[in-house]
């Protein structure tokens, strides 16, 4: 199984999948937290292209971490509004 690839890359540069090893521009925005280590409002994100939203969102969903599948443009529409 593999893991996202949770490195910080440039914050100017374009969002890419945060499947390892993927290189694809992001899509998705997959929301998700961990109920045994955060408080339920808080919000932890992987990003996804078409190819790996699938696999990323089955990988959280059986942990039953996934709360939301947002696309990008919408994520980024409303964290600019929340603001």
């Amino acid at each position: 199984m593999s893991f996202p690839d949770t490195s910080d890359s440039a914050s100017d540069a374009a969002p890419i999948c945060s499947a390892k090893g993927c290189r694809e521009p992001a899509v998705w925005v997959l929301a998700w937290n961990n109920p045994k280590l955060h408080t339920p409002e808080r919000r932890k994100t992987w990003l996804a292209c078409d190819e790996h939203r699938e696999h990323l969102s089955s990988f959280l969903d059986m942990r039953g971490f996934l709360k939301d599948v947002v696309e990008l443009t919408e994520w980024e529409r409303r964290s600019a509004t929340d603001h």
